[in-house]
């Protein structure tokens, strides 16, 4: 009978890259990993710090550079890391060489409440507290609470997609009447909006009144231009 010595020679290859593969991946599971590399979406801005991500990492078997692959609960550590107030979303993962990654989205604010309570209020209108690492450069608003934050984040939002108004507006407050009040970077009157609506008509007046006031050199003489009225800018000329 002839020996088939190809066929042979097959089935020895096979075997023996078989038994590669497998001390090549007993061995990996051995390893520890390496490395922990956390990677932020924005690094001009770092609210969160390297540390307080890898201190979110750590598992019942410890630090992750601490355990091989095969332990690292990949999902439960994900779902820490967003437990942070300031992180927007985290993907864990493991790289080609066995390190740890972390790709870390920031929340982002958009105002700044200063009052009793300091915080942050965020592009979704979400409460963010205030960063030990980090402080944004962002409108502030006092007078609000928490409760505020959605029609805080409805005027700022608004504010910030005019070209003239967020040049315009350097600070916001709530009065105890309900009223948002707001401040002008130039000159040194209060505008009284009222309530969080009809916002495009209320500035739009306002844009018109300017204009004219400007042109006329009159916007020095005012204490209080007021737009919660219906389709009206009532103002208030300084005493002399």
């Amino acid at each position: 009978m002839r020996v088939n010595w190809n066929y042979i020679k097959l089935i020895i290859v096979l075997l023996a890259t078989s038994f590669l593969y497998a001390f090549a991946s007993h061995r990996n599971s051995k390893r520890l990993v390496p490395e922990v590399k956390v990677q932020f979406d924005d690094e001009s801005e770092p609210f969160v710090t390297r540390e307080a991500v890898n201190k979110l990492l750590i598992q019942k078997e410890g630090a992750p550079t601490k355990s091989t692959k095969e332990k690292l609960a990949l999902k439960e550590m994900e779902a820490q890391v967003n437990t942070h107030p300031l992180i927007k979303s985290a993907e864990v993962f493991v790289k080609m060489n066995g390190a740890l990654g972390v790709a870390v989205q920031q929340r982002k604010p958009i105002a700044r409440v200063n009052d009793s309570i300091s915080f942050y209020i965020g592009t979704e209108g979400e409460v963010m507290p205030l960063s030990s690492n980090f402080s944004a450069r962002v409108p502030l608003v006092v007078g609000v609470s928490k409760a505020d934050a959605k029609e805080v984040h409805k005027l700022i939002t608004f504010i910030k997609d005019d070209v003239f108004l967020e040049k315009h507006i350097v600070g916001i407050e709530k009065n105890r009447a309900g009223d948002y009040v707001l401040s002008p970077r130039i000159y040194d009157y209060k505008i009284v909006l009222g309530k969080v609506e009809q916002l495009t008509l209320k500035f739009n007046n306002y844009k018109a009144f300017y204009k004219k006031a400007q042109n006329d050199k009159t916007l020095k003489n005012y204490n209080w231009i007021t737009l919660k009225y219906d389709n009206q800018v009532v103002c208030t000329k300084k005493e002399q």
